[in-house]
């Protein structure tokens, strides 16, 4: 009786240039083109129709693996499966798989487009950019981000952790942002590699461990007096602006942005909505009568900001006070600083209770309790601290 299966043999399989397909056995043939090429082809019936399903060519599978192959064909048949369908369905979803993949920087500019109109501060999103690129992007920029685990982060953040202290802490969380955004977005899946509570907490020093943090530099409240004295020597608005700053012991971006809407000169009141705070919370300010007055003369000025910037219909730079500190050789100063110099002389100059001048800073209770029954904002007793604040500034006591 003839040999049914394995018929061939590598001899023959490499000699033979006749074109025909030869059979090896149990649907395994061996395939010679008119061009003299050879590949193998494992043939079956499937619902009553042949098919044919390449496994290769021969100069690339040898006899023995193509055996394997067309042994592994008959198994797919066995459990109900077409060998050519799976084939069709693995190679559909390997393209499927690619063409969801995305790098950790493409997620990253997902992530910043997809937040970049909520953030309050139009910088906001460049910060992120340089932040990532400056130092996330050498490491794990171009790789997908599913590929990204603790140790990749570990890599990223560990070189500059005990140097750029400040830096790295907001790098990390900007990384956990983008890799929780990829997550939702079925670009990876699993815990977040860069959460820090039960995860990195346990690899990397604790902030306030590694270094004290650094309050921006201030004045002393001694030496108000001399430096407001110098401040309204200075000309044009960003002195005005500055001392107006001072004056309302408020932030930079909460007084460039200021429009004439949100001021009430009978009442003395500046609302402040909560679109502009850091806290997105309506915040009232007391205004003292020199920041009335610097009001007043601003309001010749015309246009829709209260400090207007040298291009028309656009606000005062969030640079243009710190120029001006530098321009008055007081570079070591910063504008936030001043609000500093204002809680230390609540504190140690008056009598006015802790609560009254935090309110005054806008700054957000951490002590649930205490927000749970402080209801009001204190702005009738406010309004004669502020008015103090403007006496102490312009005597130096």
């Amino acid at each position: 009786m003839a040999k049914q299966i394995e018929k061939l043999t590598p001899e023959f399989v490499a000699s033979v240039d006749k074109p025909g397909m030869y059979p090896d056995g149990l649907g395994l043939y061996l395939q010679v083109s008119k061009w003299n090429t050879k590949s193998w082809l494992f043939r079956y019936s499937r619902n009553y129709k042949l098919r044919s399903l390449g496994l290769g060519a021969c100069h690339t599978i040898t006899l023995s693996e193509a055996r394997k192959r067309a042994k592994q064909a008959r198994q797919q048949l066995l459990d109900g499966n077409d060998p050519i369908d799976a084939k069709h369905e693995k190679r559909h979803q390997a393209m499927a798989d690619r063409a969801r993949m995305m790098t950790f920087d493409q997620c990253a500019t997902a992530y910043i487009e997809a937040h970049r109109h909520g953030w309050k501060n139009a910088k906001h999103a460049d910060q992120w950019t340089a932040t990532i690129n400056t130092y996330a992007s050498p490491t794990i920029g171009a790789l997908p981000v599913a590929k990204v685990d603790t140790a990749l982060v570990m890599k990223v953040l560990q070189p500059i952790w005990t140097t750029k202290t400040e830096t790295a802490t907001r790098l990390r969380g900007r990384i956990e942002s983008i890799l929780g955004w990829a997550t939702v977005s079925g670009y990876r899946s699993g815990d977040n590699p860069a959460r820090w509570r039960d995860h990195l907490d346990n690899l990397l020093p604790r902030r306030s461990k590694v270094k004290k943090v650094e309050h921006h530099p201030a004045l002393p409240y001694a030496e108000m007096g001399a430096f407001i004295e110098e401040l309204r020597e200075q000309a044009g608005t960003s002195a005005l602006a500055l001392e107006f700053t001072i004056l309302t012991a408020t932030r930079t971006g909460e007084v460039i942005g200021a429009r004439w809407e949100e001021f009430d000169t009978p009442g003395k009141t500046w609302t402040i909505p909560a679109a502009r705070m850091k806290a997105e919370k309506e915040h009232r300010v007391p205004l003292c009568d020199r920041a009335l007055a610097i009001l007043k003369e601003l309001n010749k000025l015309g246009g829709e900001y209260v400090f207007p910037g040298l291009k028309p219909g656009k606000p005062l730079s969030n640079m243009a006070m710190l120029t001006l500190l530098k321009r008055m050789g007081r570079g070591d100063l910063t504008v936030h600083g001043f609000r500093s110099t204002f809680r230390d002389w609540a504190a140690e100059q008056t009598a006015y209770p802790h609560e009254m001048a935090e309110m005054a800073l806008a700054h957000t209770i951490d002590n649930k309790v205490e927000a749970a029954y402080r209801r009001g904002d204190l702005f009738k007793k406010r309004v004669r601290m502020m008015q103090d604040w403007q006496a102490h500034c312009e005597a130096g006591k």
